[in-house]
């Protein structure tokens, strides 16, 4: 062998021997995985992000899947000829863009399903209506009717154990019912957290298109690779986090503060971002921990 393909050989082999103690230390953890954004979209990171879900599962880990699907509930709105309408970033959903948000979803759904079957992995294709999952109540947006978009009540999780236990791999959509039993859509960050509460996940992920926290998003030196939950609660009185990272910081903090050991906030367009923040010792994104552990 060559010097170059055994130095190459090397490196492959101190890759392992990193990820080593990682993978003894989770082994039968649940890791959910919030999966949208950007790496939805591109063909080739939603195969690579489905292969790194698929590795876990293999080398021992217990993934659940929540993903999104808010580009492609867009793009079909627009191809029935109704036009997207937000209040507060949220979708304002009457009973034709719900039904169309359930087709699509499910569509999304299924196949990721199909990713994970083509690597020899079982998966399990649900949505938060099954096994009464996600039970929810109607949403409002500053007291304005968005039509079916639903808030977490409760959840009841047996349905993800009874997989799990029988060695399938969940991927849920964020659908759920109310006391009528009337479908409501559901913000896939909010079903993610909601759901790695109540399975007591070690770890909760979420796959994004920013590279992680920043104490000033403008200042790129400000990058916080980990951060305590307490500072990170500080950082969102203190008026640090805005836009779209403040309800996704507000998730990570009650999660933590719930049981789940480790939030991570990955960007799901650099390839194979949940290997390197999951077995290396200084990961890629933001992990916010409880506080002893920071």
């Amino acid at each position: 062998m060559e010097r170059m393909e055994m130095e190459q050989v090397m490196k492959k082999a101190e890759v392992l021997i990193e990820a080593l103690p990682y993978i003894q230390k989770f082994n039968r953890k649940i890791i959910v995985v919030k999966y949208g954004g950007s790496a939805m979209e591109n063909e080739e990171l939603q195969k690579n992000v489905i292969k790194d879900v698929t590795l876990l599962k293999l080398v021992g880990f217990k993934p659940i899947i929540v993903h999104g699907g808010g580009k492609a509930i867009s793009s079909w709105v627009k191809k029935v000829g109704k036009e997207a309408k937000f209040i507060n970033g949220l979708r304002v959903t009457d009973a034709e863009t719900m039904e169309i948000a359930e087709m699509v979803l499910n569509r999304v759904n299924k196949n990721l399903v199909s990713m994970v079957e083509s690597l020899g992995v079982a998966a399990a294709g649900i949505s938060g209506k099954d096994g009464g999952l996600l039970q929810v109540k109607k949403k409002y947006s500053d007291g304005q009717d968005i039509g079916f978009v639903g808030d977490i009540t409760s959840v009841n999780p047996k349905i993800l154990h009874d997989l799990i236990d029988n060695d399938y791999l969940p991927i849920v959509a964020p659908v759920g019912l109310d006391e009528e039993c009337n479908t409501y859509n559901i913000n896939a960050d909010d079903a993610a957290c909601a759901i790695a509460k109540a399975v007591g996940a070690n770890k909760l992920v979420f796959l994004t298109d920013v590279e992680g926290l920043y104490k000033d998003f403008n200042d790129k030196s400000s990058f916080i690779s980990r951060i305590g939950v307490s500072d990170a609660e500080e950082l969102i009185s203190g008026g640090y986090i805005g836009g779209g990272m403040l309800p996704k910081l507000n998730n990570c903090t009650s999660a933590v503060r719930h049981g789940v050991n480790n939030v991570h906030i990955l960007d799901g367009r650099i390839l194979h971002c949940l290997l390197l923040e999951i077995f290396t010792h200084n990961g890629i994104g933001t992990a916010i921990v409880r506080d002893e552990d920071c």
